[in-house]
């Protein structure tokens, strides 16, 4: 482990002792006023005199605030342009406290991820689960490898909550004295064990057997999971190896990848900038070979988000594809897994299918996986965003790297990739949220462990994360009065809206149909630097859109930007047509090579050497 340099330490210490300085003389200062106004309101000079006044206000306010609404909940259905505009624009202005703030905490993360150099590393999962089966190299061989790997790059990346590594490789060694003392055919084990000695890694989130699984929370005490989750249970019957699991915000709240337990997690191409989330841990491990399968959850664009940050591929299923048994957070609302699922995050294209395979369970849709795809015969539609004023436009980054799949397209098949226009499309944005804050019963920080449908008082909670003595990230504490406030909205709004949001449904499943697939940005740049998500979690609606939708969507990796940054986008496709989508990632993935190791300059320099 690589010890932090003596200035660094004193440098965070500084910086924790000036913001607490900060928060003391605010949380003073409110503390303060209150008693100057509560001695004048009883004061008899002037409860006469304000007791007028102050029920005028009052009434003025009441009625004015009344007459709006009323005025916008009758003839407003969506959120009008200028509203959307201003909205940004109001998040925006937090980038003038973020931005240098985050500046400030990025200067010391400047060391680089060291390169893969192990051959077994740039192999897929589907060639070594095959030279396991015919025993061309040994389970053993393999986990060791990716072992000693998460322990060269986790203190560059600190991406691993707990690991399982001696466990692992017991393991490994019984699958290779089962290979060598079974007469069973490779045909045969490929169909009966088809991830065969193949290690992975599952983000904390996913119960695996004995591991961590309180998913980036403070307990007095340790709670590891009791049993494995239904996926795991059956990556682990068709053969593979959990060696770890991996870092996630609490409770998977956040599109950045930090709690208070593991801490930050970095990415493996510039430690200054995010790993995503909350699949940040499990991506950046994967990106920086120390894994090469593993998986994810997604309720608002995890499975797609760290991938993109992190140059790889990623798959949100469609919905019920895939068991959400055994995931923390869980949900009592029967309609939870519309739009809440776990999926694959892999190295390479080819491992998407293979893991969808093995993972689905048997009572979900119908996705023919193994269908094969002619991508001559699909149609290809494009769209930049939703068109509306929410959302920040596109980056030249991303908007090269689709340019550059548009024209692969059209100078390989000679098709034309036509924009996609669908109406009341800019509105996505405010559906996909209030439909998502719709979920009742969430598993959160304020569930009443005694009774789930009930919720603890929120603003002790809220007031002990102002004061800076909680021990809950500020996602998670937001999360319970955001969902006090959209419940507060009128059912007539939300019925509306309803009615717009199927006819998009309608005009989307139309488009698409059976045989096309839509090139959709992931999100509007590449990585930005740590924390800079707390102004920017609006453009996250790029990928929470389909979450509301239903329909499955894989990250596609096209590359690194000049400043060595990955970049990609989605492909989307209708219900239950995830091998379009996936068939077009692989093409892709020949055409432009796919994931890139991080630092590749060292990674040429050391293989010339």
């Amino acid at each position: 482990m690589i010890k932090k340099s003596f200035f660094g330490v004193w440098f965070r210490a500084i910086l924790v002792i000036i913001c607490r300085v900060i928060l003391i003389i605010l949380s003073s200062s409110v503390y303060h006023t209150f008693i100057v106004v509560e001695i004048l309101l009883n004061s008899i000079v002037f409860q006469q005199r304000l007791a007028k006044i102050l029920n005028q206000i009052n009434y003025v306010l009441i009625s004015g605030v009344t007459t709006v609404f009323q005025i916008f909940s009758k003839k407003t259905i969506m959120m009008n342009p200028l509203m959307q505009w201003l909205l940004r624009f109001l998040v925006s202005l937090l980038a003038i406290i973020v931005y240098p703030l985050t500046y400030l905490l990025n200067l010391r993360r400047n060391r680089k991820c060291p390169p893969p150099r192990n051959p077994i590393l740039f192999k897929s999962a589907t060639t070594l689960a095959m030279m396991i089966r015919n025993k061309q190299i040994t389970s053993e061989d393999v986990v060791r490898a990716y072992v000693e790997r998460c322990k060269e790059v986790n203190p560059y990346l600190n991406a691993i909550v707990e690991p399982r590594y001696e466990i692992a490789i017991r393991e490994a060694k019984s699958i290779d004295k089962m290979i060598s003392s079974n007469d069973r055919s490779t045909e045969m084990l490929e169909k009966e064990f088809p991830l065969l000695g193949v290690p992975m890694t599952v983000k904390e989130s996913i119960a695996v057997e004995g591991m961590s699984n309180d998913s980036g929370t403070v307990y007095p005490y340790r709670k590891p999971a009791t049993k494995d989750a239904e996926i795991v249970r059956l990556a682990r019957a068709a053969g593979a190896i959990p060696i770890a699991v991996t870092n996630a915000p609490q409770l998977c709240m956040n599109w950045e990848t930090y709690n208070n337990v593991t801490g930050l997690t970095m990415n493996p191409y510039d430690q200054k900038r995010t790993a995503g989330g909350s699949s940040g841990g499990e991506s950046v491990l994967i990106a920086a070979a120390a894994s090469v399968i593993g998986v994810g959850s997604d309720i608002a664009g995890s499975l797609r988000l760290p991938p993109m940050f992190n140059g790889i591929f990623g798959h949100k299923p469609t919905p019920r594809l895939l068991s959400s048994e055994g995931h923390v957070p869980d949900c009592l609302d029967p309609d939870f897994d519309e739009y809440f699922t776990l999926g694959p995050i892999t190295r390479y294209a080819e491992d998407l299918t293979l893991l969808l395979k093995v993972l689905r369970q048997p009572t979900g849709p119908e996705v023919p996986l193994e269908k094969p795809v002619d991508l001559t015969r699909l149609k290809y539609y494009y769209m930049e965003g939703d068109g509306g004023y929410v959302l920040n436009k596109i980056g030249p980054d991303v908007r090269k790297a689709m340019d550059k799949a548009k024209a692969y397209i059209n100078s390989t098949y000679n098709l034309d990739v036509q924009k996609l226009q669908i109406e009341n499309i800019h509105h996505m944005w405010e559906i996909s949220v209030r439909v998502l804050f719709k979920i009742k019963h969430v598993r959160n920080i304020y569930t009443d462990p005694k009774e789930r449908e009930q919720l603890i008082s929120m603003w002790p909670v809220v007031l002990k994360k102002f004061l800076g003595m909680s021990d809950h990230n500020l996602t998670c504490v937001a999360y319970g009065p955001a969902q006090k406030f959209f419940d507060s909205l009128p059912d007539r709004y939300y019925k509306k809206l309803l009615s717009i949001f199927e006819q998009i449904k309608r005009d989307i499943a139309k488009a698409l149909s059976d045989n096309a697939v839509l090139f959709f940005p992931t999100y509007p740049n590449p990585a930005h630097l740590h924390y800079r998500i707390f102004y920017k979690f609006l453009d996250c609606g790029y990928l929470t859109i389909f979450n509301a939708l239903g329909l499955p969507s894989t990250n596609c990796p096209l590359g690194l930007t000049d400043n060595g940054l990955p970049v990609g986008m989605q492909i989307v496709s209708n219900r239950c047509n995830d091998h379009l989508t996936i068939a077009v990632a692989k093409e892709f993935e020949k055409a432009f090579g796919g994931w890139v190791p991080p630092n590749k300059e060292v990674f040429e320099s050391v293989k010339t050497a």
